[in-house]
């Protein structure tokens, strides 16, 4: 526990929070595949709510900035994105479907950058104990994966976005518990967004962080197509994705640790590296249920690794009154746009090649990323 701060409380929004994201992203493309659309169709459906997460964080981000109302969108909007989902509920065709998750998605996107941005105004100086508070997110998509999964072999696939709305309205509900804060000044308040995004390493990170989720596309869009073309149950897909959060909580309970003792911009680099590889073995290795088993344990670095080392760069490049654009932009360009062009080029890559091949392309794009903050984030690195 975090001395001082509304442990309990803020972790209970990421444990809503996170379990909404366990049942959307492993069996929402199931659940699209049920009503009869193509990979290609899937692929755009799935990269709907990615694309809106391009720049529904950053508009929103702003807004909290500018009127220190952080705690205020996240109870509105995540009410809103309760509502709209309703009807996504109740749509069928592919059209329909594409103007819901956009509505949908577009008040659902606002919440976690700006929450972030509460839970390290209320850690303060404790910031490091991040990962002690967002462990609970991987705990909620535990029991969300593992527990649909089981529910799955009994029932049909039809009770994902029922389930779905269930799990958003507790993240609505648990924002409503969260006490408010008073965010402190800070000695260079004065800084502007434009005017960090100009020096080179902002950029590079920025650009890394875009390249690592694009190379995420078709791990979160097709991997559980993937699994149960190659015989594995339900049930197993659902433990295979949770093993991989298991071992992301791990990281968090020590990744305070590390921060002091390695620093943030080498872990950052080393989630890079670790995750390239995990593609490649992905690719060539998916009947071989011991490898199998390794790749998922290495979502230890793809997330765990990868977004507790970004979220401490984040707040060092974007301190004070710029800490809501600072995360709305990280979730923009990675779990945004990168994401959503991640998982356009998976579904037409997975049409016109081979899965094997989509996930050697994604281990390549993984790489890049790499070699891109070798010259932004070196000197950072030497001087920390």
């Amino acid at each position: 526990m975090v001395q001082g701060v509304p442990y309990y409380r803020l972790s209970a929004f990421y444990l809503f929070y996170f379990a909404s994201i366990g049942i959307f992203v492993p069996y929402w493309s199931v659940y699209l595949q049920s009503l009869d659309f193509t990979p290609v169709q899937i692929g755009e459906l799935f990269a709907i709510p990615l694309a809106t997460k391009i720049y529904a964080p950053y508009l929103w981000g702003w807004l909290a900035d500018r009127y220190g109302k952080h705690l205020e969108i996240i109870r509105w909007t995540a009410l809103a994105a309760l509502v709209a989902f309703g009807f996504v509920i109740s749509s069928r065709s592919f059209f329909a479907l594409a103007l819901t998750l956009s509505i949908y998605s577009f008040f659902w996107h606002a919440a976690l950058p700006q929450f972030e941005a509460v839970t390290l105004n209320h850690l303060g100086d404790q910031r490091a104990r991040y990962s002690r508070i967002r462990l609970w997110g991987s705990v909620g998509f535990i029991v969300a994966v593992t527990g649909l999964g089981y529910w799955l072999e009994h029932r049909g696939i039809g009770i994902v976005p029922l389930v779905l709305l269930v799990t958003l309205g507790g993240i609505w509900l648990s924002s409503l518990l969260i006490p408010p804060v008073v965010e402190s000044g800070h000695p260079q308040q004065h800084l502007s967004a434009m005017r960090q995004l100009r020096q080179p390493a902002v950029w590079g990170f920025l650009l890394a962080c875009f390249l690592m989720q694009a190379s995420h596309g078709p791990y979160y869009t097709f991997l559980s197509i993937y699994l149960k073309d190659h015989g594995y149950s339900s049930t197993a897909i659902g433990q295979l994705w949770a093993l991989g959060v298991v071992a992301e909580i791990g990281v968090f309970l020590v990744m305070h640790d590390w921060l002091v003792k390695v620093g943030a911009v080498r872990l950052f680099q080393l989630s890079i590296v670790i995750t390239a590889v995990r593609w490649v073995l992905l690719a060539e290795f998916v009947d071989s249920l011991p490898i199998l088993l390794l790749t998922q344990t290495l979502h230890a670095a793809s997330y765990g690794l990868f977004h507790a080392s970004a979220i401490e760069l984040v707040n060092q490049f974007f301190p004070g009154r710029l800490q809501g654009r600072g995360q709305a932009l990280y979730a923009s360009l990675s779990f945004g746009l990168g994401n959503a062009a991640g998982s356009l080029a998976a579904g037409h890559l997975w049409t016109a090649s081979s899965p094997g091949m989509t996930y050697l392309a994604a281990a390549i794009t993984c790489m890049l990323g790499y070699l891109v903050t070798l010259p932004a984030l070196s000197r950072r690195a030497r001087e920390v």
